[in-house]
């Protein structure tokens, strides 16, 4: 089984390239809307995916699917999406509105019409189960007990399979300050719950625009690079938040039986032919 791992595309409305900067970021960063076509870069990896052989069997997006949460962006994102030859899964990110994301995703039958985007995918050999880690209004997240309660159940119901989890905010801290103060609340619950849990393969999450890893919890919780911007590696404590325009990418999670799950990173660009 191969799991193609998209995250952050923040796809604006079909000709808006511009948004004004996030409070409390640098002046510049709405270079990032006028100098980056978020939707070009989506069609580059979804083109990509489906160039792959083996073709994975489904693609995963961990949030912040659009820029706004606004319905015109979700339009656009399903027209993009329709040129995926696979099934996909979204979960929403802290740019997500819940709303809009289900009416748009509606169709698909797997978004539930509860308050929280949770869900499991059963029909391969890595189980998927689905977090909704969002904060209506904030850029951090969190899961609360509500969440966590439904998380543990899901894990119960099936502790012989292996799974992995998907959210959006990663469940520990970078380095990266900025990003770090919009974390995730309430990762000590979470890591809880996990450590009852011995099927956990991988926690698979987003938000960070970078490829990072780290062990949780008695397994290993790790960031997918962007199909859009990147954020600057910058572990001085205290820096603000910047981007750089290094490759977008996105990440092939391959899971052999007797194996496990092994993770590669992989980037945009035309390299030529091997």
């Amino acid at each position: 089984m191969i799991i193609a791992h998209l995250t952050d595309p923040h796809i604006v409305a079909e000709g808006a390239l511009f948004r004004a900067p996030v409070q409390g970021t640098a002046p510049d960063a709405e270079r990032i809307y006028r100098e980056f076509d978020t939707a070009s870069y989506l069609a580059r990896a979804i083109a990509a995916l489906n160039a792959l052989v083996p073709r994975p069997d489904i693609a995963v997006i961990t949030g912040d699917l659009v820029d706004h949460g606004e319905p015109e962006e979700y339009d656009h994102l399903r027209r993009l999406l329709a040129a995926m030859a696979i099934p996909v899964h979204v979960i929403p990110g802290n740019h997500d509105a819940r709303g809009p994301l289900r009416t748009a995703f509606a169709g698909d039958g797997y978004l539930p019409d509860s308050e929280f985007l949770q869900y499991t995918v059963e029909d391969h050999p890595l189980r998927l189960v689905a977090l909704d880690t969002t904060i209506p209004g904030q850029h951090g997240g969190t899961l609360c007990a509500e969440r966590l309660a439904w998380l543990d159940r899901a894990l119960a119901a099936e502790p012989q399979r292996p799974t992995a989890i998907l959210m959006h905010h990663p469940p520990f801290a970078t380095g990266i300050s900025y990003m770090d103060n919009y974390g995730l609340d309430n990762a000590a619950g979470l890591a809880e719950i996990v450590a009852r849990h011995n099927q956990v393969e991988r926690i698979l999450c987003g938000h960070l625009h970078r490829a990072i890893d780290r062990r949780f919890a008695g397994t290993v919780a790790g960031t997918a690079p962007s199909t859009a911007h990147q954020v600057h590696l910058n572990l001085v404590p205290c820096a603000r938040i910047s981007f750089i325009f290094e490759p977008p990418g996105y990440q092939l999670h391959l899971w052999q039986d007797g194996e496990g799950l092994v993770t590669h990173t992989c980037v945009l660009d035309d390299w030529g032919d091997p």
